[in-house]
């Protein structure tokens, strides 16, 4: 378990969460919205997620079953953090807005990103 701190660009915004697999768990979606957004996201306990500055700055996107919910900041447009639809207790937390978190080196120390399949999800079959 990691706690780690992730700001967007212009440092409106400033978050604190618990990763319960550190950084490893980066992960990119192929979903309609996650595939044209590109942040491979980390998994982070959302009870633990905790805005420390700019909460007001922050705005949400949302669609569908409104489940998931997309955080941004207002004033530079980095997405910086989201409640999963597949499991609302996580967060998935922009990579590259955590400190120490860069998708271009992330894979000398952990391996590829590997790919969600948000094509696919779940909630979206028909029983």
């Amino acid at each position: 378990m990691e706690t780690r701190h992730a700001s967007c660009h212009c440092g409106a915004v400033e978050i604190r969460a618990e990763f319960p697999e550190g950084l490893a768990s980066a992960r990119r979606c192929d979903c309609s919205f996650c595939l044209r957004r590109g942040a491979p996201a980390v998994t982070a306990i959302a009870a633990t997620l905790e805005v420390l500055r700019g909460g007001d700055n922050l705005s949400l996107y949302t669609w569908g079953s409104h489940v998931a919910q997309h955080y941004f900041c207002k004033t530079c447009g980095i997405y910086v953090y989201h409640r999963r639809r597949s499991d609302p207790s996580q967060c998935g937390v922009n990579l590259g807005c955590i400190e120490g978190g860069n998708p271009r080196t992330h894979r000398d120390t952990y391996g590829e990103i590997g790919w969600s399949d948000g094509v696919n999800h779940p909630s979206d079959r028909i029983p």
